[in-house]
């Protein structure tokens, strides 16, 4: 391990709420200005992490986990993931009430995730509708339901689709059944939800710096929880109290045995199902 950056690293980020108290050194002083000498940070779409980190463009990238399985050498950074071990709200399957999971006929995907596109299709794979077409198409709920039976809607539009789920009835007159899918994973499988992970290249340098800042960085975005409520309700449609309950309760953030056992059973059913070619998660993957 070298102990010295000669270069500043790039960091695939996400501008999503539920990343935000991981970036919070990155984004707020004291260590902001000393982290920026370091690390450049780049914003963009989860599905977009894992691309940089393969075609070189990034170093570190939050990245779905379905990408260590077809993205060759990356290393995971310990201490830090998104993962949900209950209800995490910001994960939807949305279906009209007349229709069985068993007899969707389609289903209209947000691709900002291809983690949670996987997990769906393992999820219809235990549901009996393993052959069910997947639609992509951007986070709008009327438009995918428009064009599908049902809609995976992922991250803030998923929170703001629940938000809105009264008016919705209220203006359509259309009963719908919200799935949680963080939810769903854990009554069929007794398994954590794990999203995301930070994602290191292999040609990448690392050094026990590099782990120290990011788990710092959690640690102090779990330490101001009110300044983050505080800023994402003036971001989202959302009440305080929602933003405050998904980053304290619904969303987990310590990349514990638990956690890592729930990747293990994510890539064993992948496989099982053919969503995803065969991975092992050895330990070593975990970077040292």
């Amino acid at each position: 391990m070298s102990s010295t950056l000669t270069r500043r690293l790039r960091v695939a980020a996400i501008r999503f709420l539920n990343p935000a108290p991981l970036m919070w050194d990155f984004e707020h002083p004291p260590l902001n200005a000393e982290l920026a000498q370091r690390y450049e940070i780049q914003w963009m779409l989860p599905s977009q992490c894992a691309d940089e980190l393969a075609d070189g463009s990034a170093d570190i990238g939050l990245v779905p986990i379905a990408a260590l399985a077809t993205t060759r050498g990356l290393r995971i950074l310990p201490g830090c993931t998104i993962a949900s071990k209950g209800k995490v709200r910001s994960l939807l399957l949305v279906r009209r009430a007349e229709q069985s999971l068993q007899k969707l006929r389609s289903v209209a995907v947000d691709t900002a995730s291809r983690t949670t596109i996987a997990y769906a299709r393992i999820l219809f794979h235990k549901w009996g509708n393993a052959e069910i077409p997947f639609i992509p198409m951007a986070a709008d709920l009327d438009a995918m339901l428009d064009q599908a039976d049902a809609a995976v809607l992922i991250g803030d539009p998923a929170l703001m689709a629940l938000e809105e789920r009264a008016n919705r009835f209220e203006r359509t007159g259309e009963e719908l059944i919200y799935h949680d899918l963080a939810e769903e994973w854990k009554v069929l499988t007794g398994l954590p939800f794990v999203s995301a992970v930070w994602g290191i290249a292999s040609s990448s340098p690392l050094d026990e710096q590099i782990c120290r800042d990011f788990i710092q960085s959690r640690n102090h975005g779990l330490h101001n929880i009110d300044a983050l409520v505080s800023h994402w309700s003036r971001q989202l449609p959302l009440p305080e109290g929602t933003i405050r309950s998904y980053l304290t309760t619904n969303i987990h953030y310590v990349l514990d045995a638990e956690c890592v056992e729930g990747m293990r059973g994510f890539f064993r059913m992948a496989e099982e199902t053919g969503v995803l070619p065969e991975y092992d998660l050895q330990m070593s993957a975990l970077a040292k």
